[in-house]
């Protein structure tokens, strides 16, 4: 099979439908009495209907408005409003309203904000920590500029997994993520495994922006080297005609390939699939991998 093969024009695979079941209506509905937000229904997710009716969702924090501009993602770029002081306390509430047992918190980028939003991170998983104490807590950050500052502030809550994506190879990042760095990302995700070595570390990147399969090798060996213990690794779908156009879509064996060698290099989970997303299935994937709360308040000094 040549890697041509691997290659198609057209979705080799069915596409997802929509279902609205009560339990989904019940999430919306809860995300509004609250006044929050989730990347589900922001970047247009195509696995919103399973994971809402699972009474799962991703919040997303700090705003409608991203101050960067990536040519895959449906949230607009602009000028942010300042943080809402109040949203911690709503977004907690919401999650204990939920009962989840595993929270996925993410945001849009801050460049604004001197620490990119870093302490409104740490406000959010404390006041989760407050109301609902046995839920574990997996954040999705941009990279803070790779500011110290920011990392040790996130690093100083009783968070689980830690995720920052990748998102394309070092070539693409120019037009995928231009106000974004390949090696920068990279070291984010090292630095904070230096910080917290009992937390896990996630990174994922997406297939059918133009990258060869030559670059997604070594992209896959430099995540090792940096010390990212899960990865994922999902199919770019258009979610705006004003975003990036589908260079191709992957066959289910060219996905396969990919954990296959994920799982070679020793990651402790490896998830490859069209419909693999950064927060899709991130519940089970914690409990399969035994993810409990590893660190008591009393071992965290910081305050925010």
């Amino acid at each position: 099979m040549t890697s041509q093969d691997l290659l198609s024009n057209r979705a080799p695979w069915p596409r997802k439908k929509l279902e609205f079941s009560e339990a989904v209506h019940d999430i919306k509905r809860t995300l509004r009495e609250h006044k929050l937000r989730s990347v589900c229904e922001d970047a247009k997710c195509p696995n919103i209907s399973e994971c809402f009716g699972r009474r799962e969702a991703t919040f997303i924090i700090l705003g409608d408005k991203c101050t960067r501009r990536c040519g895959f993602c449906a949230i607009p770029a602009g000028k942010p409003q300042p943080p809402d002081s109040g949203e911690p306390l709503r977004l907690a509430q919401a999650a204990a309203r939920i009962g989840l047992n595993h929270i996925v918190i993410t945001s849009v980028a801050r460049d604004d904000l001197p620490d990119g939003g870093a302490r409104h991170f740490a406000q959010c998983i404390r006041a989760i920590r407050d109301l609902s104490p046995n839920t574990t807590v997996e954040i999705l950050t941009p990279d803070f500029k790779e500011n110290p500052e920011s990392l040790e502030i996130i690093a100083d809550t009783d968070l689980q997994i830690f995720n920052h994506n990748l998102e394309t190879t070092d070539r693409l990042h120019r037009v995928v993520r231009p106000q974004g760095a390949y090696d920068r990302s990279l070291r984010v995700l090292q630095a904070f495994k230096t910080r917290r070595p009992d937390v896990l570390t996630k990174s994922g990147f997406m297939l059918g922006l133009g990258e060869e399969d030559s670059e997604i090798f070594p992209m896959l060996d430099d995540m090792k080297a940096h010390r990212v213990d899960i990865v994922t690794i999902g199919q770019y779908l258009q979610p705006l005609a004003a975003k990036l156009d589908v260079n191709q879509y992957s066959s289910l064996d060219r996905f396969e390939m990919f954990r296959q060698y994920g799982e070679s290099l020793g990651f402790l989970l490896t998830l490859s699939g069209p419909y693999v997303r950064s927060s899709f299935g991130a519940a089970e994937a914690a409990r399969v991998l035994g993810v409990t709360r590893t660190v008591s308040p009393a071992q965290l000094t910081g305050s925010v």
